[in-house]
């Protein structure tokens, strides 16, 4: 059974339609990321989800509750959901216990103090129980908002860019740590994120969106190396592009022909190659061309290297490969380029809009 389930749901604002009929059901303890470009609608779903925001059509269960339809809205409180917004929203006028304490008036003063010592423990923040949030930092205020969520033990916690707010190393660090915690306590989770690196690590399944509906929903690994479209492989880091025609099942490109069974015969193409798919052969062969090193610049565990590929006939072309750390072309010297085929995309031109 879905701790969260979106059926046919769709809202607007005014004349422009934020959401346009959006399907997705999120498993018991499982992390779910919403991924996409500012405007996509991916915010407009959390706030739906949470009750923040009415919804106009569809409907939305949790477990076998059904929180809004066309007959009722639950409110945020009703709805089992712990909330973790950018902003943290922690409230500055009370101390770290306090604000943890304030969803948990249900229960009893010495039940109140337990759970909030046993979330505190969970987060690491223990020991800045009677501190107020103007003396914490980034992170630990981010560790407050998410024990203050948890801590009612809600069925689905929603995150809304949570970590935007730190620094790269922080935010490496409190987002292992938010990931744990939430696995731990088996709580099925939904977060917005515009970083397809931090989704690609949090999520179990990531939703990537546009323009208000959902393009494709699966595990990181198939998003990266079988995206659905040409949207979804662009959203997933740099890709070298170049255009062609389909010719009998095949397409011409300057490393070779590639086999496209699937598209008729004339189709206009957009192939994309991701950088870690151009890589260092032994020798000119069918899918290799000879190219000169323009630039490489070291970015840790990898090399981006910039080469040129002549044409007599054309204009040069300039792509780009991501290579080992090990591997450092000189510039100025000749190489052989080589395409991983599991990593380049065929795919129907983009026509415009």
């Amino acid at each position: 059974m879905s701790a969260l389930c979106l059926e046919n749901v769709s809202h607007n604002f005014g004349t422009l339609a934020a959401v346009n009929n959006v399907n997705l059901a999120i498993d018991a303890g499982e992390f779910v990321c919403l991924l996409g470009p500012s405007g996509c609608g991916k915010t407009t779903i959390l706030r739906l989800a949470a009750g923040l925001e009415p919804l106009q059509a569809g409907k939305i269960t949790m477990g076998k509750t059904v929180v809004a339809n066309d007959k009722a809205d639950l409110p945020p409180e009703k709805r089992s959901v712990g909330l973790v917004f950018q902003d943290y929203a922690l409230f500055p006028h009370l101390d770290v216990s306090k604000n943890i304490e304030f969803g948990l008036k249900h229960l009893s003063a010495q039940e109140r103090k337990a759970r909030v010592l046993e979330t505190l423990e969970q987060v690491g923040m223990v020991d800045y129980l009677h501190s107020y949030p103007h003396t914490l930092s980034g992170g630990q205020q981010q560790r407050v908002a998410l024990a203050r969520a948890i801590a009612p033990r809600p069925k689905l916690v929603l995150l809304d860019e949570p970590f935007s707010g730190l620094d790269v190393r922080l935010r490496n660090q409190v987002r292992e740590e938010t990931l744990r915690v939430l696995k731990e306590n088996n709580i099925a989770t939904l977060m917005v994120t515009h970083d397809p690196e931090e989704a690609m690590f949090m999520g179990d399944r990531v939703a990537i969106m546009n323009k208000g509906q959902i393009v494709q929903f699966a595990p990181p690994n198939e998003l990266y190396s079988d995206p659905e479209n040409a949207f979804v492989a662009h959203f997933f880091g740099e890709v070298n592009e170049f255009k062609g025609i389909c010719n009998d099942g095949h397409v011409a490109t300057p490393f070779g022909a590639l086999e496209v069974p699937n598209l008729r015969h004339g189709t206009a193409v957009d192939v994309l190659v991701r950088h870690e798919g151009i890589v260092l052969g032994e020798k000119v062969n069918g899918t290799g061309v000879e190219a000169s090193v323009l630039k490489s610049r070291m970015l840790g565990k990898s090399n981006l290297v910039d080469f040129k590929i002549s044409n007599e006939l054309a204009d040069d072309l300039y792509v780009k490969a991501r290579l080992d750390s090990h591997t450092i072309p000189v510039v100025g010297n000749a190489c052989v380029l080589e395409l991983d085929k599991r990593l380049t995309f065929v795919f129907s031109a983009k026509t415009p809009d």
